[in-house]
């Protein structure tokens, strides 16, 4: 296949050539891995052996659409509302497994679709219980577009990401598409040993994402899972005086590498990059349990702290959390599979490991939600 050959679909004030597409990861800790365009032949008719794309209606656009910065709202957490029991999420007939004791669990028998206001309320609820939720057998993706949407506002205002693909018509929603025959990730790999990237989305908002749904139109057979880290777990393993240290320091959390890097390669830019101001230790609305909150993709230097002094504790920080394996689930993405988690007290990493050329292709719908807000230490 020769990749001059190819039609490819990408920002139209700025058309890139399949063979131009690059993937730019910026010096220091923040990694770039989404592709900008795609093979319009092989997505929407398939080709060389790939089948066309299951979801065409989700295939991503880059608009030039600018929008203004975000004001922010008061936000109420519908798990607050929910009775803990989950007489209807997990109604009888309804199976679970956990994927580990802390973290992770997934749920047949409910369709998240047909869920009762009563029943999104536990939804909420049972994912802060347990930090990350994959939902099999559901038809999420074939909901018309506005459907999936307004299901997402029920949670929180719907986020506008700065620099992704969205399907047309649809900016609210953030796409993660590798299409078939897109071997970009190998330039990626020319100067980097790994894909994983861990953080918990937008951080740098003033009013970061809570509970945050990705389901998935197309996948490769092997490969392409998503790594979950349990922060809440993370900050329990500290000891004592760690903890007590810990609280009342403050971390500035960036966007403008995500910006940049997307400026790199002719990607969009909707909304001009913001840093915020976030407690290095945050504690959930609903459970009230406290969590690390800092990630190396956004997260940049302690307030008050010398370059020298922020690096060394928040690499350790970085590599405690990197190491808990313990404290760690591993989400294998299957047909018609939702996963729901709660960006506040978990981090994430999609990993970048198959060489097949197959598609990957998902849709997140993240709705925003309070402030990050600390409580005081306790013993």
């Amino acid at each position: 296949m020769a990749p001059s050959a190819t039609e490819t679909i990408s920002l139209p004030t700025r058309p890139v050539e399949h063979s131009q597409v690059k993937l730019t990861s910026s010096t220091g800790p923040y990694k770039e891995l989404a592709p900008i365009g795609y093979e319009k032949e092989a997505e929407e008719q398939g080709k060389d052996g790939f089948q066309a794309a299951k979801y065409r209606n989700y295939l991503p656009t880059w608009g030039s659409e600018k929008y203004p910065p975000l004001q922010p709202f008061e936000h109420h957490d519908p798990g607050l509302n929910a009775d803990s029991s989950y007489p209807e999420l997990l109604a009888k007939g309804v199976t679970t497994n956990d994927l580990t004791p802390t973290i992770g669990t997934e749920v047949t028998g409910v369709q998240l679709s047909k869920l009762t206001p009563a029943g999104k309320d536990q939804l909420a609820r049972f994912v802060a219980e347990r930090k990350v939720v994959a939902f099999r057998d559901q038809d999420f993706a074939d909901l018309p577009i506005n459907e999936a949407l307004d299901y997402g506002r029920y949670f929180g205002r719907l986020h506008i990401h700065p620099t992704s693909g969205a399907p047309e018509g649809y900016p609210e929603v953030h796409l993660v598409h590798r299409g078939a025959g897109d071997k970009t990730a190998e330039a990626f790999f020319q100067t980097r040993t790994s894909s994983v990237a861990w953080h918990s989305d937008v951080s740098y908002e003033l009013q970061p994402p809570g509970t945050t749904f990705l389901y998935i139109l197309d996948v490769p057979e092997t490969g392409g899972d998503t790594l979950f880290a349990n922060q809440v777990e993370a900050y329990n393993r500290l000891s004592e005086g760690f903890k007590e240290r810990l609280h009342g320091l403050k971390a500035t959390h960036s966007g403008i590498e995500q910006v940049d890097a997307s400026r790199a390669k002719g990607g969009a830019v909707r909304r001009e990059p913001v840093v915020s101001e976030h407690p290095i230790v945050r504690t959930h609305p609903v459970t009230g349990e406290k969590a690390l909150y800092v990630n190396p993709q956004f997260t940049r230097k302690i307030v008050g702290y010398k370059q020298e002094e922020s690096d060394a504790l928040l690499k350790f920080l970085y590599d405690h959390i990197a190491y808990g394996a313990d404290f760690h689930a591993r989400v294998k993405w299957a047909e018609r599979t939702v996963v729901v988690w709660d960006n506040r007290v978990t981090l994430h990493s999609a990993l970048v490991d198959w060489k097949s050329g197959q598609r990957r292709h998902l849709a997140r719908i993240a709705p925003q939600a309070e402030a990050p807000v600390e409580t005081p230490y306790k013993a």
